[in-house]
């Protein structure tokens, strides 16, 4: 494929956004690409729920929305079939790989869709296809991808590196294959056994406000905030302990809680309980440039995430949350599980044990008792954050991948050996 004069074009393959609460990380990423000169379409995989937060809202002109079946997305997939046979039989035989029925049934659910935008995206002059979330989206962008020529790549996440859904193709077949820190490397380059390849680190950015926040609030009590949906790998329930266990020591400390999910009525429960109603509060899900505006303003002292590792074997890849709270100078309280260690070392936050509330505890009184120690730990976060996870120098990093897919040679050339084993 030449390169076109005038801005490159990407198309951004996601699981939901605009749609949906989950996938505002993303938005800032996107953005930030168009600010330096790429045109950039946002194509969901599915359109579940509505347009959650403000900022995800302004996507909207950019999106193409198509559901995954349609008469559009039908006609559009036979004449895809039609125009390039070899291309549609290698993507469909590239599927036969998929390591269990489920996953193989996810795959063929986005085929029809996969092809349609093969073509779209011919007809929109996209020179570069990116997916985030190695699972169904990446699925849809290759076979996008082996149906259009159009080069693609993907950033993996957590989950969708211990799903494992045909990693080891996708590696071979990416331009280029991205994960948001080093752990998730380790762990896609096992999942994916694909000993000497390794794919390319680059965390998620987030915008820096223009000054850390005042603290507005009067001491005491410590203003807590910990933004996470109510799943067992956030840890609620051991941070909700550590609020009892700080009552009983008159420590003062108020909790915040943002989000839902399907552990909130029991988190709820817990603490009626427990008698913190007085002291721990449900906020339910808050937009997403609210929650920023509200955490540079300095209405939190610190922001806490009590991760642990689950018994199915899930961990924390790198909380945007969490660099979000330090770019605002908020001091940040974590567990030390996935990759927050990588995002809090030297000093850019507390670690602490995970699955300990004694842990947390301590760490919110330290802070609660010494708030130059909270000022310093905040500023050495903000600089974490400005060194290594700021999104302008992550999009620039990004933009010049894409544009170097165009003149690269794909990692394997067409007509290839696509299983597993093809190495």
């Amino acid at each position: 494929m030449s390169i076109e004069p005038g801005p490159m074009h990407v198309a951004y393959v996601t699981a939901e956004l605009p749609h949906g609460a989950t996938e505002a990380f993303i938005v800032p990423e996107i953005v930030e690409l168009e600010r330096q000169g790429c045109r950039v379409t946002v194509v969901p995989v599915r359109s579940r729920g509505m347009v959650v937060h403000g900022d995800a809202r302004a996507l909207l002109p950019r999106t193409v929305d198509v559901p995954l079946v349609s008469a559009r997305i039908l006609v559009s997939a036979l004449r895809e079939a039609a125009r390039t046979p070899f291309g549609v039989i290698q993507a469909l035989a590239m599927l036969r790989y998929s390591r269990n029925p489920w996953i193989l049934s996810k795959n063929l659910g986005v085929f029809l869709k996969g092809l349609w935008l093969g073509r779209h995206a011919c007809t929109l002059g996209v020179q570069h296809i990116h997916a985030h979330w190695a699972g169904t989206s990446a699925t849809l962008a290759m076979i996008a991808s082996e149906a259009s020529g159009i080069p693609w790549s993907m950033t993996a996440h957590r989950w969708d590196i211990r799903e494992d859904n045909l990693l080891g193709i996708k590696a071979r077949r990416a331009s280029f294959v991205r994960v948001i820190n080093r752990l998730g490397a380790e762990d896609l380059v096992r999942a994916a056994r694909a000993p000497g390849w390794r794919p390319w680190v680059l965390h998620m950015g987030v915008r820096l406000p223009t000054a850390g926040p005042a603290e507005a609030r009067p001491e005491p009590p410590l203003r807590a905030l910990t933004a996470a949906n109510f799943a067992a790998v956030k840890g609620h329930v051991h941070l909700v302990d550590a609020l009892r266990e700080s009552k009983r020591r008159q420590v003062a400390v108020e909790l915040d809680l943002a989000g839902d999910g399907p552990l909130e009525h029991e988190m709820a429960r817990r603490v009626r309980e427990l008698g913190l109603e007085d002291v721990v509060r449900f906020l339910g899900r808050v937009p997403h440039e609210k929650l920023l505006a509200d955490m540079a303003s300095g209405r939190w002292h610190v922001a806490v995430l009590p991760s642990i590792n689950t018994s199915s074997g899930e961990h924390e890849g790198t909380p945007v949350f969490l660099i979000e709270a330090l770019a605002c100078g908020m001091a940040v309280i974590a567990t030390d599980t996935g990759g927050i260690a990588e995002l809090l070392g030297d000093g850019a936050g507390l670690l602490v044990p995970p699955a300990s509330p004694t842990a947390l505890v301590d760490a919110l009184e330290s802070l609660s008792k010494d708030p130059g120690l909270r000022r310093e730990i905040g500023a050495r976060g903000r600089r974490r954050v400005e060194e290594a996870f700021a999104v302008e120098p992550i999009a620039c990093a990004l933009r010049a991948r894409f544009a170097g897919s165009l003149a690269a040679a794909t990692p394997m050339l067409k007509g290839e050996d696509p299983s597993p084993s093809g190495r």
